[in-house]
């Protein structure tokens, strides 16, 4: 009888679809929670849950200036559980941008990125930058003050890329100004072409952590016992996605989507700000001059980043968070120094005076561009020798406490924009907003 009902369990539709998802039998060490904090299954649910409610969503809003938030307001007050399906498509694409951002981060300092896994971070990179853009894209269609104003910010930003800006920008607007083929455009690309894009990456993301043999362990774990996927794994990660779920839900209840009044091009709310995800990018904009704000810091760290998996390492960090003690502490060094460094440097540049009006006859780039980027890039090189020196670190350990600075930095640099910048983009108190 036993023998029976588990050849029936085995030959079941759903049991075949598991062993697709994954293999029979998985190392006992890759069950362990803290190994991944399931990120990588919760980001995979939470793209689903957006195709989900965005196909119920779909059915009801029009993609027009004059349809679109009229559309909005009878999804949240005329359909039965509209502000429900609303309300979680939101917040579910929120927590799938932070989920995405924690999953590459675990990946990276777990030494997952590392060859023979390299296309595999590659590829989880580029759904990083597929999942913003899908956030960017959905945020202007309700069409209110606030989406279409930060949207504004944000194309115009396209500009200051040399060369292609301006006519990304163009083709992207349909235009010079945000009008009816804008909506249209970020529509098609929200609900069409970026979804797809992110499931046929997703799917060749998983086949190939399927084919560097899962998840990545440290190498005294490698030969662990191997159990059954089902229940062993599968059961794990069913509690997960119910306790996302569950997360999600309550989240959805209690707090709706932001909508603001009417979208209005003639009427600019100040200060008008960009989404939070590309808040830090607009704080940098006050601080430097825009090619460097907008241009080379990310294009160095997107660079930096591609090119990780091929530096060359002498240790074995495959499977550990850190090799040591003393890269634990590095890295609470660099956290610290990290946040205090940057609330330091835009102190200092609110403090002195505008490099612009005391060197009238130096070119802005040189001022405000080339030659604080000098500093901050050297200021980081004394810094992280110090730092190496002074915990002993091997290129690992240093790579991670580089990683951990810039991810510091731009936390301060995105809260100050949220919190600290009132009328005029200057800076006040939260409490004074």
């Amino acid at each position: 009888m036993t023998g029976n009902s588990s050849n029936i369990k085995q030959s079941s539709p759903w049991y075949n679809l598991i062993l697709h998802l994954h293999p029979g039998k998985v190392r006992i060490s890759t069950l362990d929670f803290k190994l991944t904090f399931g990120l990588g299954g919760m980001a995979a649910l939470l793209v689903v849950i957006q195709v989900f409610t965005g196909l119920l969503l779909k059915f009801h809003y029009i993609p027009s200036p004059e349809g679109a938030y009229n559309s909005v307001l009878n999804i949240n007050d005329g359909l039965l559980f509209g502000k429900l399906a609303h309300n979680i498509h939101h917040w579910s694409a929120i927590l799938l941008l932070w989920i995405t951002f924690l999953h590459l981060l675990r990946v990276f300092f777990t030494g997952a990125y590392r060859k023979p896994r390299h296309a595999t971070w590659i590829f989880g990179m580029l759904l990083l930058v597929l999942v913003i853009l899908s956030n960017f894209t959905g945020y202007l269609l309700p069409w209110d003050q606030l989406s279409y104003w930060a949207v504004t910010i944000c194309t115009s930003l396209l500009q200051y890329i040399p060369l292609i800006g301006s006519p990304i920008k163009e083709a992207l607007l349909g235009g010079n100004e945000i009008g009816s083929v804008t909506l249209s455009n970020f529509f098609n690309l929200h609900t069409g072409i970026i979804p797809l894009l992110m499931i046929v990456m997703m799917g060749y993301h998983f086949w190939r952590i399927r084919k560097a043999g899962g998840v990545i362990v440290s190498d005294k774990n490698a030969e662990s016992a191997l159990v059954d996927t089902q229940p062993n794994l599968v059961e794990r990660e069913f509690v997960v996605a119910l306790v996302l779920l569950a997360f999600l839900l309550v989240l959805s209840v209690l707090f709706d989507a932001p909508l603001r009044e009417r979208a209005n091009p003639s009427f600019s709310p100040n200060p008008a700000k960009a989404p939070w995800y590309f808040l830090g990018l607009q704080e940098l904009l006050i601080h430097f001059h825009p090619f460097f704000a907008v241009v080379v810091f990310p294009l160095t760290l997107l660079i930096g980043s591609f090119w990780l998996p091929y530096i060359k390492l002498s240790d074995n960090n495959h499977g550990i968070w850190f090799l040591s003690d003393r890269g634990k502490n590095a890295g609470k060094f660099a956290a610290a120094s990290g946040f205090i460094f940057t609330i330091f440097f835009i102190a200092v540049s609110e403090l002195l005076p505008d490099p612009e009006t005391v060197m009238k006859v130096v070119p802005s780039i040189i001022t405000t561009g080339l030659v604080p980027f000098i500093i901050i890039i050297g200021t980081i090189f004394l810094y992280m020798k110090f730092l190496k020196k002074k915990f002993s670190l091997n290129r690992s350990e240093s790579i991670q406490s580089i990683m951990i600075i810039m991810v510091m930095s731009y936390t301060v640099l995105s809260l100050t924009g949220i919190f600290f910048r009132g009328e005029g983009m200057k800076l006040i108190w939260p409490w004074m907003i």
